[in-house]
């Protein structure tokens, strides 16, 4: 029987990880067939298997971030530890860590070190802000990252500021650290150069902050908190129908903004007024834009409001909670779900969004703690007796 071959097959990652950006980063190089040995502590593992147990009885951070991978656990404090750990990167392609500041240095597991006499690995560090620099020492998590670079201060209404409801921070570091060793994989098979990556979540996000940042310096203040509403776009947003239900729409193009008034406002001369003449004129006089189509909504339920707009061509959507979100139509139409196994269970899980024609997605299960602890620690040459000791003294 032929073995799945994937675009990664044959490429080790090994990773000292935890909570999610890391985890994410490396869910997928799984996702692509890489295999990838995740070290935990002995004992509990990845603090981020008890963020919850919503999950038949796991985190629902850990399922989501961890399948297809292979967990191994290790007390790096322990020489024998950084001994089995040294010997796994000996034969791995890439090294990914999200140690706490200064962690990596203290154990040899930084950069320098373990590419000292491995020129071909790559190693991947994600910090919270940098491993250089006057807050290279400063722990970091997602929320502390969103209020640095000031998407906090984006985020809420006029009212009152707010988190946003994912962990983009991190999701963001991750997002750059799978793409940054994707390109030094790259790199390495062109040119047979193994470049570190590193990124941080300050960093990350800091890119993602790139359109307030320019509207900010240049324009002199910052964009307003607005809800759902757009800082630069009118009108934007979302307004409560006759039934109570809000509908988001938006209005890209001058052609939009005609046939909204004309076919769903009922008032073209509305096209021609100087207050809504533009984009910029419709922002500058939104409240008084927002007046009249509150009144508009206020005449008919959601689904007939979404319908008109719909049929004028304009992009709209009812506001949905997550329960209707994972009863979409479009991820139930375009066979999006798939199944995963967990520990004693079998969960419901997306496929990954990037298809690649012809290949299917690597689905395999998310491991327990340590589940793999002793395979792997044969394949590096460790004896029954030698696997028992560790065991016995902690090691593993």
């Amino acid at each position: 029987m032929s073995v799945q071959r994937y675009p990664l097959s044959g490429v080790t990652v090994v990773s000292v990880e935890q909570a999610v950006a890391a985890p994410y980063a490396t869910r997928q190089l799984a996702d692509l067939g890489a295999r990838v040995i995740k070290v935990e502590r002995p004992g509990g593992g990845d603090f981020a298997r008890r963020y919850d147990t919503t999950v038949h009885g796991h985190s629902s951070y850990f399922v989501w971030l961890n399948r297809s991978k292979e967990s191994l656990t290790l007390d790096l404090k322990d020489p024998r530890g950084r001994e089995i750990l040294h010997d796994l990167l000996d034969g791995a392609d890439v090294f990914v860590q999200n140690l706490a500041p200064g962690a990596a240095g203290r154990l040899g597991l930084d950069a320098a070190t373990v590419t000292s006499h491995r020129p071909g690995l790559i190693p991947c560090t994600i910090s919270g802000y940098g491993t250089t620099g006057p807050w290279a020492d400063r722990k970091a998590y997602d929320l502390l990252v969103q209020c640095q670079t000031g998407l906090v201060s984006l985020t809420g209404t006029p009212e009152g500021t707010a988190r946003t409801g994912i962990s983009v921070a991190d999701i963001a570091a991750g997002m750059y650290a799978y793409s940054g060793v994707l390109t030094a994989l790259y790199t390495r098979a062109t040119t047979g150069e193994a470049h570190p990556v590193e990124v941080s979540l300050f960093e990350a996000l800091a890119e993602w902050m790139g359109q307030p940042a320019y509207y900010t310096r240049h324009g002199g203040t910052q964009p307003p908190r607005l809800g759902t509403q757009h800082a630069t776009i009118a009108p934007y947003g979302t307004y409560p129908a006759a039934d109570g239900k809000e509908v988001l729409f938006s209005i890209q193009n001058e052609r939009e903004w005609a046939a909204l008034c004309a076919e769903f406002l009922d008032r073209p001369e509305l096209v021609d007024d100087p207050r809504f003449a533009t984009a910029s004129d419709r922002v500058a006089h939104r409240a008084e834009l927002d007046t009249v189509i509150a009144g508009r909504f206020a005449r008919s339920g959601s689904d007939e409001i979404l319908k008109d707009l719909e049929r004028i061509g304009i992009a709209c959507a009812g506001v949905n909670d997550v329960a209707a979100f994972l009863d979409h139509p479009v991820l139930a139409g375009r066979g999006r779900w798939t199944e995963v196994a967990v520990p004693g269970a079998t969960v419901e899980a997306l496929l990954p969004p990037a298809d690649l024609a012809g290949l299917p997605a690597r689905m395999d299960p998310v491991p327990a703690v340590g589940e793999h602890t002793r395979a792997i620690l044969t394949e590096l040459g460790r004896t029954d007796e030698e696997v028992a000791a560790l065991r016995a003294d902690g090691v593993v």
